[in-house]
């Protein structure tokens, strides 16, 4: 499963999206959204470990890294869930973050 966030341009709104792989036609008419997600050039990732309650020193980690590697962000930031489990402490996600030099 993957999740992926949109921030409104007027700010404060964020539109949080789920997603799974999915075979389907995309002609058909479906009570759910078939959205193909760009593709990502070059990204920084991190593994975090444990609940999303508890991510952000992860995801400042893997900001200061940016930073310092001379990037910065390039789009919409995603989160892959690797291993999820009734304990969520026991839960593996890989966050990605699009990064350009430019």
């Amino acid at each position: 499963m993957i999740g992926y966030y949109e921030y409104s341009p007027n700010g404060g709104e964020i539109l949080v999206h789920a997603t799974l792989p999915l075979n389907a036609d995309t002609s058909e008419d479906h009570d759910f959204a078939i959205v193909g997600l760009p593709e990502i050039e070059q990204a920084a990732t991190i593994l975090h470990r444990g609940s999303m309650d508890d991510v952000m020193p992860t995801i400042q980690t893997l900001v200061r890294w940016i930073d310092a590697i001379g990037c910065r962000s390039a789009g919409y930031n995603r989160e892959l869930y690797l291993e999820y489990h009734q304990s969520r402490d026991a839960w593996v996600t890989e966050l990605l973050e699009p990064i350009t030099t430019s």
